[in-house]
């Protein structure tokens, strides 16, 4: 059976991903194709083409196509919670309930449309809407490959109506426990605040977290935002969660949050310096977001995680690697799977692996996320013939020894290896790398190739073995989604990759799944003792994850990078 799943109906992050007989043949976001972060406002027009390219099958060869949204009936408590908790905006409630759908009819329009683009009939095809949080239910636990009973966690900024999702998955099928709706809702609060502290929300909250370890989160108590009591989570609307006239303007744009934050806190950031008092702000937050996940945890997921240990962890709020750290601290907890593209683009693998499942297809543990396009050595030469700098190349003998000798020289290096990563995290296939013990090394990326903020830190990527050496907790990590308290002694060994709060977000990987990236920590453990890279993305501020090796040439020469290594090849100019 083959089944795409297309995501974009929230009007951001777009992508596509396809199982056949429940293999995850190819995933990709369409933002990496258009060279348009998050690639608001469109569908996964490319993605799907690739997909469909990459496993060599045509159009007319798919079963069903899932997409990771659904109607929602009047009978569920969810619209009319929606009105009752807006009230101050009629029209949006009434709206709610007398045309609570419509969103959706207008995206499954918009989704045949795609079909006939894509040369799928969708008369022959299954089309299969799959709820917002079953999808992300489904891309954390069936994915997950636990076998025993598993809780299930979601908690995103909204989906249909709902922004929060507590189930536990069994023998293959997926149980609701509770889910909280719209506006109470701990990712869009989170997103709120990371508005007033500067960023754009749906981008910007993991800028928020890294500032938070610059802050005094007993400077400002942030309880009256946000409670969790009896069993229910409850945002108070006068400040944040806001819609309508309740929105602070600002130059013509609406926030999400009100004039009474502004009365509160004072005005919003501006910049790139972390500075007071928004940095106590920042850390604020990120500890309240922390007391109300796990306090919801416990009481919805704390019998069942007692009971196996496993817990499986999607939606937006699950790439809060401090609260993967809080979680995985736990004694009850033997294990925690985060969907690695755990926002509305991994809705894409959720909604096609929940058609699957319950089509009788069981899908794949998912042990790593290289699901998008490679190429070959001949296409990468031709795009540094192709362009207009002139790239000076030539071929590499042995691509791990030679790069890591450029690394421990002190130099940065970009690195474009087989197939693209699915998710935000750079994970060895479109990757700026470093050597963490280079003094220097993180800043010479941030001010001269990357263009951020100097104050977010950078992150590991390791051998599997070394990471139990690095780290005080020894837990799996493949994909980037966890922090760890990095032991003493290896704080001053790679001290480009140690946060402010002497914590890193480590990538551990196995062998077997990137051979090339794992001989080149090899042979940077062999040159330096320690088998650890600094790793970014491959991108610069406010851009996409590079794709092609004409991304990577446009890239390379934009910045102040000196080497670039494409499969065998290593670029460079005057």
């Amino acid at each position: 059976m083959t089944v795409l799943g297309l995501s974009g109906a929230l009007n951001h992050d777009p992508s596509a991903a396809l199982y056949i007989d429940g293999t995850l043949a190819a995933a990709a976001e369409e933002e990496r194709f258009v060279r348009d972060k998050h690639a608001k406002n469109r569908l996964p027009l490319e993605a799907a083409k690739f997909c469909l390219a990459q496993a060599g099958i045509e159009p007319g060869a798919i079963d069903v196509v899932a997409i990771p949204f659904a109607p929602i009936a009047i009978t569920r408590p969810h619209r009319w919670h929606y009105a009752r908790r807006y009230w101050y905006a009629p029209d949006r409630g009434l709206d709610a309930l007398l045309n609570g759908n419509r969103r959706y009819r207008r995206y499954r329009g918009r989704i045949i449309g795609l079909l006939e683009q894509l040369g799928i009939d969708p008369a022959r095809v299954v089309l299969d809407p799959v709820e917002h949080h079953l999808a992300h239910a489904s891309s954390a636990y069936h994915c997950s490959g636990f076998s025993e009973k598993t809780a299930i966690m979601g908690i995103d900024g909204k989906g249909e109506y709902a922004t929060t999702f507590f189930g536990y998955g069994e023998h293959r099928r997926i149980h609701t426990i509770k889910e909280f709706i719209d506006p109470d809702s701990l990712g869009g609060l989170y997103g709120a605040i990371t508005e007033f502290l500067g960023f754009d929300m749906l981008d910007g909250e993991y800028k928020v977290m890294g500032m938070a370890p610059y802050g005094d989160p007993c400077r400002y108590d942030f309880s009256r935002l946000a409670s969790f009591e009896q069993g229910e989570l409850h945002i108070d609307t006068r400040y944040a969660n806001v819609i309508g006239l309740r929105r602070h303007k600002r130059k013509g744009r609406g926030y999400y949050f009100s004039d009474r934050l502004i009365d509160w806190l004072g005005p919003m950031r501006e910049g790139d310096v972390a500075d007071e008092p928004y940095i106590h702000y920042a850390a604020s937050m990120q500890a309240l977001f922390e007391k109300l996940a796990l306090q919801m945890m416990d009481y919805y997921l704390g019998d069942i995680i007692a009971e196996t240990g496993k817990l499986a962890f999607a939606g937006g709020g699950a790439l809060n690697v401090k609260l993967n750290q809080k979680i995985i601290a736990r004694e009850e907890v033997k294990e925690l799977f985060v969907q690695p593209a755990s926002g509305d683009s991994g809705t894409a693998i959720g909604a096609a692996a929940y058609a699957s499942e319950r089509r009788g297809v069981p899908v794949e543990q998912m042990k790593h996320v290289y699901l998008g396009p490679a190429y070959s050595n001949q296409q990468v030469i031709a795009a540094c013939e192709q362009h207009p700098g002139k790239p000076r190349w030539r071929r590499l003998e042995n691509v791990a020894a030679d790069t890591a000798r450029l690394l421990t020289a002190g130099n940065p290096v970009a690195w474009f290896q087989g197939r693209m990563e699915f998710g935000p995290r750079a994970l060895g296939g479109r990757s700026i790398l470093g050597c963490p013990s280079s003094p220097g090394v993180a800043d010479r990326i941030n001010a001269q190739i990357k263009f951020r903020e100097r104050w977010r830190p950078f992150c590991p990527s390791m051998l599997s073995r070394v990471a139990p050496q690095m780290f005080a907790v020894d837990h799996p990590a493949p994909f980037m989604t966890f922090t760890f308290e990095v032991n003493e002694a290896w704080k001053t060994r790679v001290p480009e990759v140690v946060h402010q709060d002497g914590t890193a977000r480590a990538q551990a990987l196995e062998p077997g799944l990137n051979d090339v990236y794992y001989a080149l920590m090899e042979e940077m453990e062999t040159l330096t003792g320690n088998g650890v890279v600094l790793n970014t993305s491959l991108n610069r501020r406010g851009e996409a994850m590079v794709c092609s090796p004409a991304d990577a040439l446009e890239m390379f020469f934009a910045s102040d990078l000196e080497y670039l290594v494409m499969e065998d090849i290593l670029v460079t100019k005057d």
